[in-house]
This record gives C-alpha cells, sequence and structure tokens, in this order.
C-alpha cells in the first residue's frame, strides 16, 4: 500500500481516535481500506503497519523522497514513525539521485527529517559513489545526507574514503568529511589524511583547508611524502597545489623541499614553486635557497632562480648566483649570473660569471663566461 507521508499520519491517528468517531467520521471508510489492506494492529497507543510505502511531495507535485519498510510504527505521543528494514528514494527536482537502505529507522511528522541506523547504505545513481555507515540523517529538502560512525565513502573511478562523519550535498554532488580523514586514490597510488577534507565529486578534486599528509606509494612503499596546511588535489590531471609550511620529501632523490606554495605533478613528477623554496640533500648535507626553482623528480635535476645561494657540507663553501642547475645524483652545479664563490679553507672569494663543480668538495671552477669579464679572487688573511 502506498501511502502519502500526510495521510499516513492522518489515517493513523483516525485509526487510534477509537472514542472520537465525529473527528474522524469523514476519513472512516478510507482508514478501514488501509487497516485491510496493510494489516494495521493498534498496540499500546501505537498503530503498526506492515509492508508499507510512504512518499512525500513539494508544493509543485514533485517527489522528494519514498520509503519502503517491511514494518511501520506510528506512536502518537511522539507524532513519529520507527521503520524496519527500510529503503528510500531521494529526489531532486523530480529526478531520482540517490538510493539508500538500513535495518531500522525514524521518520518525523512533517517528514523533513529521516533517521536511519544499522549498516547504512547510500548510493548516489549520478556518479556510482556509494556511502556506508552505521547512522544517517536525511533532510530531503535541503538535497542533505549526514552520515556518522564507520564512514566509507567508495567512488570507483576516484577515491575510497573514511571518515568520522560526512555531509553529502545531493546537489552539489560534494562530500564534507570530518575527523580523522583518509582518503586512498590509485593511478598513481595516494593516500590522503587530515582532519577536515572537501570531495567535489563532479569536479573530481579534493580540498583541504587544515594540515594534511600525501603519501605516494610504489609496490607498498612510501617513495613521497607532502604535508601543507592547505592543498587541493585534482583526481583527474594528478596535480596537487600546496600553500603554507609545504613540505616534500622524496625518497629517490633523498631530497627535502620547503616552500609555502607548490604545484606537485604526480603525472611528470615535477614540484614546482614560485615563491622562496629551500631544497636540501639528506645524505650530501648540501642545501640549495632560491626565490623560485623547479625539481624534476624523475631526471633528478633542480632548476632555481633569484636569487639562488648553495651552501655545502659543514658550510665550508658557498655559491650564490642568479640560476642554477644542480644535477642531484652526481652533485654537479651550474651556475650563472653574478657567481660569487666563499671557501673557508683556505679562506677566499671568488666572482665571475659563470661556475661549475661540486659544493660538497669544494671542487668549484668559476670563470669569466662568454663576457669577457675578469675573474676576481680575493684571499683572506
Amino acid at each position: 500500500m502506498i501511502l502519502s507521508f500526510k495521510n499516513f499520519f492522518a489515517f493513523s491517528l483516525c485509526l487510534l481516535a477509537l472514542t472520537s468517531l465525529s473527528a474522524c467520521q469523514s476519513d472512516r471508510r478510507t482508514a478501514k481500506k488501509l487497516d485491510k489492506d496493510t494489516s494495521a494492529t493498534e498496540i499500546e497507543g501505537s498503530l503498526v503497519f506492515n509492508n508499507v510505502t510512504l512518499d512525500q511531495f513539494d508544493e509543485k507535485g514533485h517527489p522528494l523522497w519514498r520509503v519502503k519498510a517491511e514494518k511501520a510504527t506510528y506512536i502518537n505521543d511522539k507524532k513519529t514513525a520507527l521503520i524496519e528494514k527500510p529503503t528510500g528514494d531521494l529526489f531532486q527536482d523530480g529526478k531520482l539521485v540517490v538510493q539508500v537502505s538500513a535495518d531500522s529507522g525514524e521518520v518525523q511528522e512533517d517528514g523533513k527529517t529521516i533517521l536511519l541506523k544499522g549498516k547504512i547504505t547510500a548510493t548516489d545513481t549520478r556518479n556510482g559513489t556509494v556511502f556506508k555507515g552505521d547512522e544517517l540523517e536525511w533532510y530531503p529538502q535541503d538535497d542533505l545526507l549526514v552520515v556518522r560512525n564507520n564512514l566509507k565513502g567508495i567512488h570507483p573511478e576516484q577515491i575510497e574514503a573514511s571518515a568520522k562523519e560526512g555531509r553529502y550535498i545531493t546537489r552539489k554532488q560534494q562530500v564534507d568529511l570530518k575527523g580523522s580523514v583518509t582518503a586512498l586514490s590509485k593511478n598513481p597510488n595516494l593516500q590522503m589524511k587530515t582532519e577536515h577534507l572537501v570531495w567535489q565529486i563532479k569536479e573530481q578534486k579534493l580540498i583541504g583547508d587544515q594540515r594534511s599528509r600525501m603519501e605516494r606509494y610504489k609496490d607498498k612503499t612510501v617513495i613521497e611524502r607532502v604535508e601543507a596546511d592547505q592543498s587541493e588535489y585534482n583526481l583527474k590531471t594528478k596535480v596537487a597545489i600546496l600553500k603554507q609550511n609545504a613540505q616534500f620529501t622524496s625518497v629517490d632523490p633523498p631530497v627535502l623541499i620547503s616552500t609555502n606554495s607548490a604545484i606537485w605533478n604526480l603525472n611528470t613528477e615535477t614540484v614546482l614553486s614560485d615563491q622562496p623554496v629551500k631544497i636540501f640533500h639528506q645524505k650530501e648535507n648540501v642545501v640549495l635557497t632560491a626565490n623560485q626553482g623547479q625539481v624534476d623528480l624523475e631526471k633528478n635535476v633542480a632548476n632555481l632562480t633569484g636569487g639562488v645561494q648553495g651552501v655545502g657540507s659543514r658550510n665550508q663553501a658557498e655559491l650564490y648566483a642568479n640560476q642554477m642547475r644542480w644535477e642531484i645524483p652526481t652533485q654537479n652545479i651550474q651556475a650563472s649570473g653574478n657567481v660569487i664563490y666563499k671557501q673557508i679553507d683556505p679562506p677566499f672569494n671568488v666572482t665571475g660569471a659563470t661556475a661549475v663543480g661540486k659544493l660538497q668538495d669544494q671542487s668549484i671552477v668559476v670563470s669569466s663566461g662568454a663576457s669577457g669579464d675578469r675573474v676576481v679572487t680575493e684571499f683572506i688573511p
């Protein structure tokens, strides 16, 4: 038997108010038919319906939701309906968008809120995203699903996510994940952890406004790790935008990159920064800083520009220039533009147009370059 939600309670009240026949005179025949068709039973101030379907419509007559249940119990004093083994449909502009199921639930009298509990499953029919949990609040008029306790969100082509709570805005196809958030994507294998994450399913983006950690895996081993206060990852282009206190760590080559702004392209394996950047080689103890730079992790090359400074191990040698190219595996440096090389032992300074060599073993050769300017060496007593 299919009932509109308002009629469901009207009929329930009429069946329960056996002592007020005049109040239900107009609905007695309909109530009797409902009693017969749905096997309604009055139990201690409540009315039980078996195999019932409830639905709700908006002012234009478009369906808002429809719920089927093996049993629906109307409690008069609370003006709510308790439902068992419910399955439901959520509509948007008259079209089906989400299907839900649960072990049990509760529908409020006005039909604006539906609470579901136990083995929750909610599936967006448009994009295939599935949400699972132990508790769900459904606000049909707000196009909102709130899933709590053991929340898991799965999209076959995007990510698998878990959190303490998820708020799914069906009209935007956007999930607001809160509390111990973990998101896993494939191709490439990437894990993201944070306390708050916005998942834009339609735009295929993950946006974090709190400090987050992203780890890239290869054969179950972390090969790259990045942390930042703000992050945005495009699941389609495989590009991450990192801002504020970003730290990128690579296993091979063993470098640590620090900056306040970076673009990490997982396809091309590059890290690009348009703000001051610091690169530290963790084995050779070589540090390079610059106003901006790019690190090619596939070719193992860093290109830095603007106020570049290179410092060798134990601070025994320093190199300054406008541009530097650093071949990370060999540690070879090519510098150009207003080059200054400083060495502590023996102490001297050299200035010129270009320089090549290695900082860690103090084998830097400074030359005049194409300009023909003299190389100046200053010995410090």
